[in-house]
């Protein structure tokens, strides 16, 4: 999130690292520029639509205790709900670049870059933004604990855009009262420009968590694809 110079990367809630405290990494070699506008690698035409997954999201309980904002110094105005099995928002989407340090993600392109993300992968390393779309959920506080919902890292996740639907996991926890925000991968894989400085989009994004489910491992795209569509198809009534 670009205003998130005070960002939690907290580990199953509790555990907060300091990039202060990780390793130094060597910087990395020139920076290839991004994309053009309206050139990024779009999501694939996926089983359920993006119709249908709005029309899933339409039935609301609030679980969230108040409203999140979208960015600091923004209005609170966005309720967490569940329906379903799933739990969900609707909000902007700024990007997630922290995490593995690459040439789309590093302290050079991204002014608010950390070298960590709240979970890790299956080899113990913090997850790679550029490659794995991923969903940043508030840290708990007392607008809403992600934990009391059956949110965890790697639960599967299914993020709607313009039509267009990408699925991937809980990756990493943002401030506790600022909500909107994925990686890298997922804004690319949507069209939406990633950026971590200045891209990302000022609203209509939906973002859907399957309570109680688990991408295994954690860092497989392949494997929040296939796992978030069924549980995508199940929430839609479609099987």
């Amino acid at each position: 999130m670009r205003i998130r110079n005070t960002a939690l990367t907290v580990a199953a809630g509790s555990v907060m690292l300091g990039t202060a405290a990780l390793p130094a990494a060597a910087q990395p070699g020139p920076v290839p520029p991004p994309p053009a506008p309206g050139h990024y690698r779009t999501a694939p035409a996926a089983g359920v639509d993006a119709a249908a997954l709005l029309a899933g999201v339409e039935h609301c309980t609030r679980i969230s205790k108040g409203d999140y904002a979208t960015d600091r110094g923004r209005p609170a105005t966005i309720p967490v709900c569940e329906h379903d099995g799933a739990v969900f928002w609707q909000a902007d989407m700024d990007i997630d670049c922290d995490g593995r340090r690459s040439t789309r993600c590093n302290s050079r392109t991204d002014p608010s870059f950390q070298q960590a993300t709240a979970f890790t992968g299956s080899d113990g390393k913090y997850l790679d933004a550029a490659e794995l779309p991923f969903v940043v959920v508030p840290a708990p506080g007392p607008v809403w604990n992600y934990l009391s919902s059956g949110i965890r890292g790697g639960s599967a996740a299914a993020i709607v855009h313009d039509g267009k639907v990408v699925y991937g996991v809980v990756g990493d926890t943002g401030p506790s009262g600022i909500i909107g925000e994925a990686s890298y991968a997922a804004a690319e894989a949507l069209g939406i420009d990633p950026d971590p400085a200045k891209g990302g989009v000022p609203s209509g994004v939906t973002y859907i968590v399957f309570k109680d489910s688990k991408v295994s491992p954690i860092e497989s795209r392949a494997a929040a694809e296939k796992l978030g569509e069924e549980l995508a198809r199940r929430f839609t009534g479609g099987g």
